[in-house]
């Protein structure tokens, strides 16, 4: 009986376990930006979220050139570094001595 009660225990903890790793594994996957060559990659949904955009308007910027892009197959995406490189060229700033 003791066997039996000592292998269920172990059951459970490897079963928490696992339940902890593959949480970890998920936020890990949530939050991953593949990186080639030194540079982050973006996806488009990462961009909306940046930007806080829809993704209409994101393709609204593709077709009007205002955001370069990559399209590699049928999937779409963004140099962080370019993202960064538009939004601070077109900084406006809000100066608050004015008269």
């Amino acid at each position: 009986m003791d066997l039996l009660t000592n292998d269920t225990e172990e059951i459970i903890v490897h079963k928490e376990m696992i339940t902890q790793l593959r949480k970890r594994i998920e936020i890990i996957l949530k939050n991953y930006r593949p990186v080639m060559n030194g540079e982050i990659y973006l996806s488009g949904e990462d961009v909306c979220k940046l930007l806080h955009i829809s993704k209409r308007t994101l393709q609204q910027y593709r077709d009007d050139n205002i955001l370069p892009f990559i399209q590699i197959g049928g999937k779409i995406i963004y140099k962080e570094k370019d993202i960064l490189t538009i939004l601070e060229q077109n900084y406006i700033s809000h100066n608050t001595n004015r008269i």
